[in-house]
């Protein structure tokens, strides 16, 4: 498994559909799923070209297994995240039910986030 290129690929996918969706909100001036873009933008394509830079530029980041735990708990949190929001900010499923589900997509972000730094005490 090729991690930069895999960040870096999923990363640029983000950015296309950012970029949609911001022009969508921008021709239909409904900016109601304002808060989706921007977790859009941030967790998909900044931060995964972050990863996927840093895996390239820095020689042995990406060995071992943390580095495909960080990828996996990274795509999975962030992609299940935006759908729920999506879904909730646009009235599709209610708050009281989607809402409980958050905190266990934060989480596998957050545990992605601690794995990136283990691996960057150890390796960078």
């Amino acid at each position: 498994m090729n991690i930069s290129r895999n960040f870096l690929l999923t990363g640029a996918a983000y950015l296309i559909a950012g970029i949609i969706m911001g022009a969508y909100m921008g021709a239909s001036q409904d900016h109601s799923l304002s808060p989706v873009h921007a977790h859009i933008n941030l967790l998909g394509f900044t931060l995964m070209t972050v990863f996927g830079l840093s895996y390239r530029l820095i020689a042995g980041l990406d060995q071992g297994l943390l580095p495909r735990l960080h990828f996996w708990l990274h795509q999975v949190g962030s992609l299940f995240l935006l759908i729920g929001l999506t879904l909730m900010m646009s009235g599709q499923v209610a708050p009281e039910v989607i809402g409980p589900v958050f905190p266990i997509l934060e989480g596998a972000i957050l545990l992605g986030a601690v794995l990136w730094l283990v691996i960057l005490i150890r390796r960078a």
